[in-house]
């Protein structure tokens, strides 16, 4: 009897986990592209997508808000969900943790700022460092397990989420970083919907997962 209702909590916890997972990208960018909208003058080719956090009157505080609140729905999906659904072993762990401070370092990001140095900067490379470095660790996790192919799409996605930084130091085809942090936002947003729907769907139906 204890075993089942411990069952039953882990399948609560992770359904709302996986509630996060499809939150996080809906608030996030639904944030972002009205702070964009609201703020003409914003360039995706020459500015950083933080430089509307120091906007006054709407522009800065709905999009700080998108970016502090997307964290913490980040790191509830990470503790909450993933924690369980990667199983015992320690990489898996490893992964949940990395991907959960990488949750803590888009709260810190909307908390603080650009103006506020160096915390935003701080932040700001924690997250897109932690971001893709999570998705590799997780994908061993997934190999471990041997889903072989959520293992395949995790590490897609963390190629993805690291290219746009790495051609825009190696070449700087744009002279801002709008369009590589958008790019990698998105595709871990993409990444965590799709996990978010199996996790959904393996704490609802624990003897088909």
């Amino acid at each position: 009897m204890r075993r089942k209702r411990l069952s039953q909590r882990k399948n609560i916890l992770q359904r709302a986990g996986a509630g996060c997972g499809i939150a996080t990208p809906i608030l996030a960018f639904t944030c972002i592209l009205t702070a964009t909208a609201s703020y003409p003058a914003f360039s995706w080719t020459n500015n950083a997508l933080s430089d509307l956090g120091i906007i006054s009157g709407i522009t800065g505080p709905l999009f700080n808000f998108g970016l502090y609140s997307s964290g913490l729905l980040t790191f509830s999906f990470a503790v909450f969900g993933l924690f369980n659904y990667l199983g015992k072993r320690w990489v898996g762990k490893i992964g949940a943790a990395s991907f959960a401070a990488a949750g803590v370092a888009l709260i810190g990001i909307g908390v603080f700022p650009e103006n506020m140095v160096p915390y935003h900067y701080l932040f700001s490379v924690a997250f897109f460092v932690l971001l893709p470095i999570s998705l590799l660790v997780i994908t061993g996790a997934f190999a471990f397990n041997r889903k072989t192919k959520m293992a395949l799409f995790t590490l897609l996605i963390a190629l993805v989420a690291a290219l746009p930084w790495i051609l825009h130091f190696s070449i700087q085809y744009v002279p801002g970083v709008a369009i590589p942090e958008a790019v990698s936002g998105l595709a871990g947003s993409v990444w965590a919907m799709v996990l978010s729907y199996k996790m959904f769907n393996s704490a609802s139906h624990p003897k088909k997962a």
